[in-house]
């Protein structure tokens, strides 16, 4: 994953009926872009995040939702 400042990361849920989880990426602290990436979430709560398998990037243009 090679993530890039203000592209969407969406985490998907493993509970059926639940929505992805999307947040605006801040700071990426790799230059290779690679995690961890500083995040800041729809509810507005910023974090370092590292990732999972159930993740992946969209840029914001193609993300369909108001991050």
């Amino acid at each position: 994953m090679q993530a890039h400042v203000g592209d969407v990361l969406i985490i998907e849920a493993n509970t059926v009926g639940t929505p992805p989880r999307r947040g605006k990426i801040l700071q990426v602290r790799s230059p290779d872009g690679s995690p961890p990436y500083v995040v800041r979430w729809e509810d507005g709560h910023e974090g370092l995040t590292f990732p999972g398998p159930d993740a992946h990037l969209a840029r914001p243009e193609d993300a369909g939702a108001a991050v």
